[in-house]
This record gives structure tokens, C-alpha cells and sequence, in this order.
């Protein structure tokens, strides 16, 4: 076997131009015996007690004698015996030729064969070598080339299609990747910057002084906490994207009681109406990535208002599924501007004129709702504001890892709905 791996070709192209003529050698020599068999069975036979008397010579005399003596029986027992063994020649050559030409004819046409093959193979798999040069060009810097193959709808171009498709899925997240990278490194420079300019000021004057020294630990102090809550924001993000996740039992009605009463000095200050409709929605999850999740969307409800403006949250349980909705008032939001908000570092300031936040609360949300299988939809509401809702399945799968997705109809149904209330539940208290 492994003479036979050394000896055999390493090219697909090869390989199958040598087993179209090994085929069609098998084949042909199967046909090529049926046929002379057939012949031989059908071609008249010497009995096998007679034996030769006549040499070619005299067989040629007798010939010529019994055309001129056809009267004498004896001449006429003597032809008789003549023109049988004449026949039997006459069988054998005919099937010495018949052998001979054909197996003449099989080995050219063997050849043929390879060479047809080789061809054929060559055109088959020519897709397959522009994958190849296309995967050997591809990199991290170069994954805009596209194969585009067109012809028949087969095997062949359904894989050039999803290497296509692949290729696709790769840009999109390199790009997104050095995006990211981009992002965090401005804004993990900017508290940096902060604290460097605060030091370098206060050292710059001649004698500063304890109010100088203080304003400057304060400016530090708060430099340091917006970089600790990048560092933990992008850590979280991190977590949740590799998709390895506990299983345990969680509440969304206990985190976001939770989450409500984090926020309450926040909500006091800004004097904004909170209504809390928390029924049970158990679910099984990772339970620090779901209380961050529901901790940045309350989060985001609050920062992201107008004072004396309004909360309303909601969890509860429809079906297979558990379901959590928060609804904030707030300036205008456009509606081709909501999906960039699930983008990392996205935020419009235009709308909502804040500058604090580390622009990773809303895709935290997302990347710990596509972990665990659920769903996250948003839209802006036509007096202001933003209503999230997140469709969470009540069970992980049992290897830890994501759940099946949602029926998309369940997610309509829950934003639907639920107690055939939810017009009333959105309004502007």
C-alpha cells in the first residue's frame, strides 16, 4: 500500500484521467470477450473426431478438381471433406482477426480515452483552481476578490458561491474587528490624555495650590473611573462574543429590580416617572451577562432621557420564551439611525447631547442576546425615545452553548401584545 501511495499521482487531474482509462479499459475488454465469444458460438465448428488430411496446398488441387469432376463420388466424398476443413480455416482466421484488431483498437482507444479524460477533468475542475488561487490571495488585507461563478447551478458553483459567501463574512469582520481595535484605542486614549493634561498643568504652576491639587485628583480620579468601565465594558463584550456560557437559573424580573434600584439616584436627579410591570421570566443562562445586559439597558433608558421624562419596564413570560421590554421618553431618534445604535462606540449626541457614556452599552446587550440564542429588537417611537425588547428562550441547550433560535412568529407575538395591553403599556404617562 504504501509503494502503491508512492507510485500513484498526487494531481486530482491525474488520478481521474487514469481512472477513465482503467474503466474504460475494464469495460471494453468485458465487451470485446462477449463479442468473440458470440462469433466463436455462432461461426460452424470441425467436429472434433476429424482430423486434417489435406495440406493448403492440395486443399487448393481438390478445389480446382471437383469444379472439373463433379460426377465421381469419390472426388465428391473427397471435396466434401476438402471444403470442411477449408472452413474451419476460414472460422479460425476470421477470429484470430477479429481478436487481434480489437484488442489493436481497445489499447488506442484506452489511450483516448486518458487523454479525453485528462481534458474533460481539466474543465470539471477548473472552478476548483480558481477557489484555490483565490484562497492562496486572500488575507486579512485583501478580501475583496470575489469568484462570481456563472454556469450550471451545481455542486461546484454552490461552493463558489459559499466561498463567496465566506469571504463575505470575513471582510465584514475584519473590518469590524479594526473598527473596533480603532475605537477602543481612541477612546481608552482619551481618559489618558485627560489625566496627562490635569498633572502636567497643576506641575506646571510655580507653587500649586491644595484646591489646585484636589481639582486635579478629581479630574484623575474620574479619568481612571471612565477607563476602569471601558476596560470592564470591553471585557464583558469579549465574554459574551466567544459564547461560552453557564447554565443557571436566572430571574429577568430580579435583575431588572436590580438594575431599577442602581439607577435611582440617576432617576431622581433627572426627576423622571418609573413604571415597573415585573412578572416572572425565568430563563437559564449565564446570570452575570444577563444582569449586565438588563443593567445597560436600564442604563441606557436613564441616560439617554430628558428630565421629567419616563421609564416603563416590563418582563414576564409568553410561551417557551421570557421576555423583557423597556420603553424611555427622550429626544427623536430616526429610524435609519436605530440599527448603528447596537454598533460598538456608536452614539448620537445629537439627540441625546451626552458625552459620558463609553458607547458599549447597547452591543453588550446585543452580544449577550445573541449568545444565548434570544433575540433584541428596537425602534424609536414617534414622540421620542427608544422601546427595546428582548426575547430570551427559557432554556439554554444542554451543552451550555447557545439555544435554538426563536420562532421569529413568537417575537410578534410577544411585541404584539402581551394581556392585549401593550398600546396602553407604551403611552407617555
Amino acid at each position: 500500500m504504501k509503494g502503491l501511495g508512492r507510485i500513484w499521482p498526487q494531481k486530482v487531474r491525474t488520478r481521474l484521467a487514469l481512472l477513465y482509462a482503467v474503466l474504460f479499459l475494464i469495460s471494453g475488454s468485458a465487451l470485446l470477450g462477449l463479442t468473440y465469444g458470440l462469433v466463436a458460438a455462432n461461426l460452424p465448428a470441425k467436429p472434433a473426431s476429424s482430423a486434417s488430411r489435406f495440406s493448403p496446398q492440395q486443399l487448393a488441387k481438390l478445389s480446382v478438381a471437383c469444379k472439373l469432376q463433379q460426377s465421381d463420388p469419390g472426388m465428391v466424398a473427397a471435396c466434401k471433406s476438402a471444403f470442411t476443413e477449408g472452413g474451419e480455416t476460414v472460422r479460425q482466421r476470421a477470429l484470430n482477426s477479429l481478436l487481434t484488431f480489437s484488442l489493436v483498437g481497445l489499447g488506442v482507444m484506452t489511450v483516448a480515452s486518458g487523454g479525453l479524460g485528462w481534458y474533460v477533468s481539466g474543465r470539471v475542475l477548473r472552478p476548483v483552481r480558481a477557489i484555490t488561487e483565490t484562497a492562496r490571495r486572500a488575507s486579512d488585507q485583501h478580501l475583496g476578490e470575489r469568484l462570481a461563478l456563472t454556469g450550471a447551478q451545481d455542486e461546484l458553483k454552490e461552493l463558489a458561491d459559499t466561498f463567496d459567501e465566506m469571504l463575505e463574512r470575513l471582510d465584514l469582520a475584519f473590518a469590524a474587528q479594526r473598527r473596533f481595535v480603532a475605537n477602543a484605542s481612541h477612546e481608552l486614549r482619551t481618559p489618558l490624555t485627560v489625566m496627562r493634561t490635569a498633572i502636567d498643568v497643576t506641575l506646571a504652576k510655580p507653587s500649586p495650590t491644595a484646591p489646585q491639587l484636589k481639582d486635579m485628583a478629581v479630574r484623575v480620579r474620574r479619568s481612571i473611573d471612565r477607563a476602569e468601565t471601558m476596560v470592564e465594558a470591553l471585557l464583558t463584550l469579549a465574554v459574551s462574543d466567544q459564547g461560552k456560557l453557564s447554565t443557571e437559573f436566572s430571574d429577568l424580573a430580579t435583575w431588572a429590580e436590580d438594575a431599577i434600584d442602581a439607577a435611582a439616584p440617576e432617576i431622581q436627579r433627572l426627576d423622571l416617572h418609573v413604571v415597573a410591570e415585573l412578572n416572572p421570566a425565568e430563563t437559564t443562562g449565564d446570570p452575570q451577562l444577563l444582569e449586565r445586559m438588563i443593567s445597560n439597558l436600564v442604563d441606557n433608558a436613564v441616560r439617554h432621557n430628558e428630565p421629567g421624562g419616563w421609564i416603563r419596564l416590563r418582563t414576564g413570560s409568553k410561551d417557551a420564551a421570557a421576555y423583557l421590554e423597556i420603553a424611555n421618553s427622550g429626544p427623536l431618534v430616526p429610524d435609519d439611525a436605530v440599527p448603528s445604535l447596537f454598533e460598538p462606540f456608536r452614539r448620537l449626541e445629537t439627540r441625546t447631547g451626552v458625552r459620558d457614556g463609553v458607547g458599549l452599552g447597547l452591543s453588550i446587550a446585543r452580544s449577550v442576546v445573541t449568545a444565548h440564542g434570544a433575540t433584541v429588537t428596537a425602534r424609536s417611537q414617534p414622540a421620542g425615545g427608544l422601546d427595546v425588547s428582548v426575547l430570551l428562550p427559557r432554556h439554554l441547550a444542554a451543552n451550555g452553548g447557545p439555544a435554538l433560535p426563536l420562532d421569529p412568529a413568537l417575537n410578534g407575538q410577544v411585541n404584539g401584545g402581551v394581556d392585549g395591553h401593550d398600546a396602553e403599556w407604551r403611552k407617555q404617562p
